[in-house]
């Protein structure tokens, strides 16, 4: 018969984890009475109408042809608005990164600066710029462009232009974090050894700039499923978003269950958006932490 003495040591780490545990309590308990309360709050509305239990809210899904044509819709314009940032953002995150620090600071800043203003402003902004008589369609037909003014708002076109400037920074600042910390000498080695520039970025310098790519991806296409106020002004009605399908459920119905519903399905959607990128990349590398 084997008897283990645990070791002065192990008293040692779980008393550490006994006093960590300790000071992350109040932290622990803010967070449950403001995510996880209204979370349970929100799942239990869902399911319990009239003093019962129901999954009629859930069958909507199924049933109400303008729930999944909204879910569609707005998948694909996350999908659209990711993919453009990317684009955008890797090359002004590229840049940024091989830039001496003053002038990385500078275009830091210029990304940056729209946080400055808030969402409404922006997209009232977008509103004034892009309408029938706005800047953009009546400089087009000054320069003879443009014989009538373009459709460019109250329809997709206008919410995805303006939710890809709101998110732009989202995505290159993670992409940035990341590429400082890729070390020089690997990309100096790829060029010493024969490789071209763009065999270099290739093979080296883009596999290691992924966790911040991916990073980046989730951070914009969660954040567009939530959208709200830019599809609401620039969408004049005919891009209609999850979010806008939970406020009328609210607003017009009253339909509180039906809302309920909605936001459990998203979040649910969200969740797997969180797991997908966790298989492409394991979590640890994308929040930087290993």
């Amino acid at each position: 018969m084997t008897i283990s003495i645990a070791s002065p040591s192990d008293s040692h780490e779980r008393s550490e984890q006994r006093l960590m545990l300790l000071l992350l309590a109040p932290a622990l308990l803010v967070v449950g009475a403001l995510l996880i309360v209204p979370l349970g709050w929100l799942a239990w509305q869902s399911i319990w109408q009239d003093g019962g239990f129901t999954i009629v809210n859930y069958q909507r899904f199924l049933t109400d042809s303008v729930y999944w044509m909204t879910f569609l819709q707005t998948f694909r314009i996350a999908f659209v608005v990711t993919l453009a940032t990317v684009l955008l953002g890797y090359p002004v995150a590229y840049v940024a990164a091989g830039l001496p620090q003053r002038w990385s600071m500078i275009v830091l800043a210029l990304v940056l600066l729209p946080f400055w203003t808030s969402v409404l402003v922006r997209a009232y902004a977008w509103l004034i710029l892009l309408q029938r008589t706005g800047i953009v369609n009546s400089a087009l037909k000054s320069a003879g462009l443009i014989d009538s003014p373009l459709l460019l708002v109250n329809n997709e076109f206008g919410t995805v232009l303006a939710t890809i400037h709101i998110l732009l920074p989202f995505m290159v600042l993670p992409l940035y974090a990341t590429m400082k910390k890729i070390p020089q000498e690997l990309v100096m080695a790829g060029s010493s050894l024969g490789g071209s520039p763009l065999h270099v970025f290739l093979r080296v310098f883009l596999p290691l700039s992924l966790p911040g790519m991916i990073a980046g991806m989730v951070l914009v296409f969660v954040l567009t499923l939530g959208f709200y106020i830019t599809p609401e002004l620039l969408g004049g009605g005919r891009t209609y978003m999850v979010s806008m399908l939970v406020s009328r459920n609210i607003q017009v119905y009253n339909e509180w269950g039906a809302a309920s519903s909605i936001s459990v399905v998203l979040m649910i959607c969200v969740f797997l958006v969180f797991k997908l990128a966790s298989l492409l990349i394991p979590f640890e590398r994308i929040i930087g932490t290993r």
